[in-house]
């Protein structure tokens, strides 16, 4: 299809549109880095079959879990580089969308791919060993793909901001002095936390779905797995229309806010409902619960961009995700340990009382949306190299405009 047109605005400028931008692939495609580790991961795994040992297997999975760390924090990094303010959130939801959809493949594929044969280990291990070739023939096309066709970055900036980003000499970026800028910043602090609250919550309840499940409703285990794949389809279905209400409205603490609340009530309601003996109450509940938790993760993913810019989206969408996997461990040992001691109810509302909490943290986090200020012209960062920046660019388009015999009507002031 044609690829979509960007418009950037000088600071005291009108609105001009710049030409299209390279083409972008596929967003939920992970970097190079992450997907290569993804695929020796993958590759590893293969060795298993036979008398491997159990050691290779689980090196295989460290692999695997080390790329997560490249793959994980991309939907905000990708989004500022490549798209305009018009359009950043709802591209950060679709990348979100992509991890989700990976988590549904794998509520959905690994039970048809190696279902149960307890009374034939070799066909098992056979099973097993294609669903692991596959997924590393997989993840090397795309390794190369991503490779071959993926681009640091567009021609032209999408976004004054970005311009503002990339007009600072490389050389002044510290990683060091990043973190410890992200640290200092206290509204960014409290996001990290009530984020880590919330994404932990959804992973726990994720991992432990199946012994909630079976506890209440002994032999449905196959429902079980529809259950959770049910709630990643609604939470991918809550994450685009978060992204797409975000451009619409800059409303970003009150959407991240109201979002925490109806995840905090559909949690409630998901305990207590639980044990009722009706199946299809469990499908709604969970799905409503999936729709809000994971419709959350691009509200926190934007929400620390806009209050830590400059700093890098890498760095604070890693922080976030570091927060996420720490909670999300601490929460699934302790939900899972109140649930086999006491019942189900009492490690869900264990998970109420730390959803509470983070409502309170959210409630507190002042929404200090500087990037959405500089793209506004409300607050100048850097605007002489900006100007000259914008200079730069607004020559080279008029040149390649003239070079293809268009005719370049935008006005600039």
């Amino acid at each position: 299809g044609e690829r979509p047109q960007l418009e950037a605005a000088a600071p005291g400028s009108a609105q001009h549109r710049l030409p299209p931008r390279p083409a972008l692939p596929w967003l939920p495609l992970p970097a190079p880095g992450g997907r290569g580790c993804f695929q020796l991961g993958g590759g590893a795994l293969t060795w298993q079959d036979g008398e491997r040992r159990r050691s290779e297997a689980e090196a295989a999975a460290a692999v695997c879990a080390v790329a997560q760390v490249f793959i994980l924090g991309l939907p905000s990094r990708i989004a500022s580089v490549w798209f305009g303010p018009a359009e950043v959130s709802t591209a950060c939801s679709v990348a979100v969308l992509g991890n989700q959809l990976g988590t549904a493949i794998g509520f959905l594929l690994p039970p048809v791919l190696v279902p149960n044969t307890p009374d034939d280990i070799d066909l098992m291990a056979h099973n097993i060993s294609i669903m692991f070739y596959g997924t590393a023939i997989v993840s090397t096309l795309l390794f190369f793909l991503t490779g071959v066709v993926f681009e640091e970055k567009p021609k032209y900036p999408p976004s004054h901001s970005q311009a503002v980003l990339q007009a600072m000499p490389p050389e002044d970026y510290s990683y060091k002095q990043s973190i410890i800028n992200l640290i200092k910043n206290v509204p960014f602090v409290l996001l990290l936390i009530s984020y880590g609250i919330m994404t932990g919550t959804f992973y726990s309840v994720s991992t432990l779905l199946n012994q909630m499940i079976v506890t209440h409703y002994e032999g449905e285990e196959v429902n079980a797995g529809r259950i959770g794949l049910t709630l990643v389809v609604a939470g991918m279905v809550g994450s685009i229309i978060c992204g797409l209400w975000l451009d619409y409205t800059k409303t970003y603490k009150q959407t991240t806010l109201i979002v925490y609340i109806l995840s905090f009530i559909g949690m409630v309601v998901f305990t207590f409902t639980l044990d009722l003996g009706y199946l299809i109450v469990v499908f709604v509940t969970g799905g409503v619960l999936g729709f809000f938790m994971t419709g959350y993760l691009p509200l926190g993913f934007e929400f620390a961009v806009e209050i830590t810019y400059p700093e890098s989206e890498g760095t604070s969408s890693g922080l976030l995700n570091a927060s996420a996997q720490i909670f999300g461990i601490v929460f699934t040992l302790v939900q899972g340990k109140l649930t086999t001691d006491y019942s189900p109810r009492a490690g869900n509302l264990f998970l109420c009382a730390w959803l509470f909490v983070g409502i309170i943290l959210t409630a507190l986090i002042k929404s200090d949306l500087r990037r959405h200020n500089v793209n506004s012209g409300i607050m100048n960062m850097d605007v002489k190299a900006v100007k000259q920046l914008t200079k730069t660019y607004c020559v080279t388009v008029s040149v390649l405009l003239c070079k293809d015999g268009a005719v370049w009507d935008a006005a600039i002031r």
